[in-house]
């Protein structure tokens, strides 16, 4: 019996989206909450899965399109309910690989952090290492969907996701494509070349030949919403460096451990620990204003955004109780950022309830910018590269020090120059002092 799957409901105030992709085709069997679409909201991109099985016999929408909620997408026969899913069975076990025995003595290094004692960030919780050889069980059906079209076998990679599973950048890199997103937790490793070659279709104008794009949702919001915060917000920004000349020391020498876990540990952690045991002592920087109501809202939770670049625009996913996480939890949840970055699976919850974000230049380059508050959120902190620079010692030495650039941008109908330059003197406290952090609950 033929069967219309609709739109349904995506969120609060959300009644349209645009199509990205159609999974599907006519004749296709589509299993139960199988993805059909993809659709694109002001918000986030997401995949669409059937709330209907069966056999497609019509597809009412294409790419570009835009939908409401409770459109007709596609047509199934539920009499073939029971067709099988046609995401295509898992590739055969290959051949077993004789594997090279391991090395019986320990490396140098490990012997002599054995020696010394633990890592000097001890994780909290260990994960298992990744395994040597990966499977197709490892991978999502978006990554094998991602491999198939770049022509990539997945029984020959060897994964770098948490926990063993293979990611898009394992994919791409095997591939030798640029990755889809830059996450903000990037550190500082330099970003992915952009491609040379504009998106949108050829035109003329008046002068010569150009590219014609159309203006996603998400960037549209990006766009609305920028307005708003550079109109309706004062922005004043402070500029300062931190000496993290100690924080890398420690953090180089507890990578590897981190590494041999699956977690890959980057400045990104530190800096968020320190903006949240900083906002503890400032409520004024993690607060709201309501003028219209004559209301200061200070939050009583410490929920950190970290605005992220990719391929479809500037998006903010939120960690939640920052201050109550260790800096090891705090790697671990960026690795789930990161990697939801670049499958850009983020949903409406992960986007919201921040209290304060944080913007990572350094992961690209660059030194000192002018962020834009992220509104209701009266602060947001601008990262750069950290650099070497000479540096007069209290003890009038001159030494070489790594320096990270801080921007703090702040909104100066709520928040004084005092207490931000306050706010930021705690920040810097804690990133020179980084026993302070460790040692933190």
């Amino acid at each position: 019996m033929p069967t219309d799957f609709k739109l349904p409901e995506l969120g609060e105030n959300i009644t349209t989206a645009d199509v990205i992709k159609v999974l599907v085709k006519e004749g296709d069997a589509v299993a139960l909450e199988q993805g059909v679409i993809e659709i694109e909201t002001e918000k986030a991109t997401v995949e669409v899965p059937s709330s209907v099985a069966g056999s497609v016999t019509a597809v009412h929408v294409k790419v570009g399109d835009t939908i409401q909620v409770g459109q007709s997408l596609i047509t199934l026969d539920a009499s073939n309910a029971g067709a099988p899913e046609p995401e295509p069975a898992p590739e055969p076990e290959p051949e077993p690989q004789p594997q090279p025995e391991p090395d019986p003595t320990p490396s140098s290094r490990t012997v002599a952090k054995r020696k010394s004692g633990s890592p000097a960030v001890p994780p909290d919780s260990p994960v298992p290492p990744a395994p040597a050889q990966s499977s197709t069980s490892h991978a999502s059906p978006s990554i094998r969907r991602l491999a198939r079209e770049l022509g990539v076998d997945l029984t020959t990679l060897t994964p770098t996701g948490a926990g063993g599973r293979i990611t898009e950048d394992d994919v791409r890199t095997a591939a030798g494509t640029t990755p889809s997103a830059q996450p903000a937790s990037a550190g500082r490793e330099a970003a992915p070349a952009p491609t040379t070659t504009p998106p949108g279709k050829p035109n003329h104008d008046d002068v010569g030949p150009v590219t014609i794009d159309r203006v996603s949702k998400i960037r549209q919001t990006i766009a609305r919403r920028m307005a708003d915060s550079h109109a309706t917000i004062p922005h004043v920004t402070n500029f300062d460096d931190a000496d993290v000349t100690e924080l890398e020391a420690i953090r180089q020498d507890s990578k590897e451990d981190y590494a041999a876990q699956g977690v890959k540990l980057t400045s990104m952690p530190f800096i968020i620990k320190a903006c949240a045991m900083a906002l503890k002592d400032h409520p004024v920087v993690n607060a709201s204003i309501d003028l219209e109501n004559r209301q200061i809202i200070y939050k009583q939770y410490i929920n950190i955004g970290i605005a992220v670049d990719t391929d479809r625009g500037l998006v903010v996913p939120v960690i939640r109780n920052t201050d109550a996480m260790s800096v090891a939890d705090i790697a671990r949840a960026l690795m789930t950022v990161a990697e939801t970055a670049r499958m850009n699976k983020f949903t409406l919850e992960d986007l919201s309830g921040g209290s304060f974000t944080i913007s990572n230049l350094g992961a690209i380059g660059g030194t000192y910018s002018t962020p834009i508050i992220n509104k209701p959120e009266v602060a947001i902190l601008l990262v750069g590269r950290s650099r070497q620079l000479p540096v007069v010692m209290p003890d009038g030495d001159i030494q070489p020090r790594l320096m990270m650039p801080l921007s703090l941008s702040y909104d100066h109908r709520l928040v004084d120059g005092a207490a931000a330059a306050r706010y930021l003197n705690d920040v810097k406290s804690l990133l020179e002092n980084p026993g302070r952090m460790l040692l933190a609950p």
